[in-house]
């Protein structure tokens, strides 16, 4: 019998499987074919729904990301990553519980597609900050959002940079691991900075909810800037992999607040 620890692990790395499938496609219709990406993340899924068998990863993706997504939910609600209750540690829970958000996001999007085989129109992120704009201190609270994901793309890079990623990583992953998260780690940084800018530039300047990117758009607005496209594209490509090597080799912690420290954090 299959205890729910061990459903939970599963679930979880479904869901590491699908970021792997998400970041490789990202990264290869931007280094093939970048305009696939112009629309944002739409064009994403939508090439997913036009390889064969796209349908069936599609309904794969749902169920993954959405898995993920309570994975993070679970930081900030168990603290199953043991981050504390410190400034810093509720900083990671917090980031945590918005990368969840931005997680079911993307299992909403993709399960658009997966059946009906496009998303609803209204533009998506548009359509929701237009919403946000709408009320009393909305500009600020998606300019705050902006702030937030300048800080996360710090904390991408700083990922990057120290390779304390592999603290959470089996000794038995390939040794190509830490070259292939510090790439991926890198290049989110970059992703996220103009995501922030984005934002940025709607809540504190005025500049419109459609100018606000998503995770495709903010790759194709890279398009004109050359080496750093390519590189960003190359690195969100290793991303997907590293993802990949997630799905078996990551460290998962319990799904229980009194479980203790957590292996990778001893």
């Amino acid at each position: 019998m299959v205890d729910k620890t061990e459903k939970f692990n599963w679930l979880v790395r479904l869901g590491y499987f699908s970021r792997a499938v998400l970041y490789s496609v990202l990264g290869i219709i931007a280094l093939t074919s970048a305009g696939k990406i112009g629309k944002g993340t739409d064009g994403i899924f939508n090439t997913i729904n036009g390889l064969p068998g796209g349908t069936l990863l599609l309904w794969i993706l749902v169920i993954g990301l959405f898995a993920y997504a309570l994975f993070r939910f679970a930081s900030p609600v168990f603290d199953i990553e043991n981050n504390g209750t410190d400034a810093k540690g509720w900083g990671k829970r917090i980031g945590h519980a918005g990368s969840a958000i931005a997680h079911v996001a993307l299992a909403w999007t993709a399960y658009q597609f997966a059946s009906s085989g496009s998303a609803s129109d209204g533009g998506g992120a548009s359509q929701a900050a237009s919403g946000v704009l709408s009320i009393q201190f909305g500009a600020a609270v998606i300019g705050v959002l902006g702030l937030a994901f300048f800080i996360a793309a710090l904390a991408q890079a700083k990922k990057a940079i120290s390779g304390d990623f592999m603290n959470r990583i089996s000794g038995n992953a390939p040794s190509s691991t830490r070259m292939l998260g510090g790439l991926g780690y890198a290049a989110r940084a970059v992703v996220y900075t103009v995501i922030g800018w984005s934002l940025v530039q709607t809540g504190f300047l005025s500049s419109g909810a459609d100018n606000i990117k998503t995770l495709g758009a903010a790759v194709a607005s890279l398009t004109g800037s050359g080496w750093l496209f390519t590189l960003t594209a190359i690195g969100l490509l290793m991303f997907g992999i590293f993802s990949l090597i997630l799905a078996r080799y990551q460290i998962i912690p319990e799904l229980d607040k009194d479980a203790g420290i957590p292996n990778f954090r001893t």
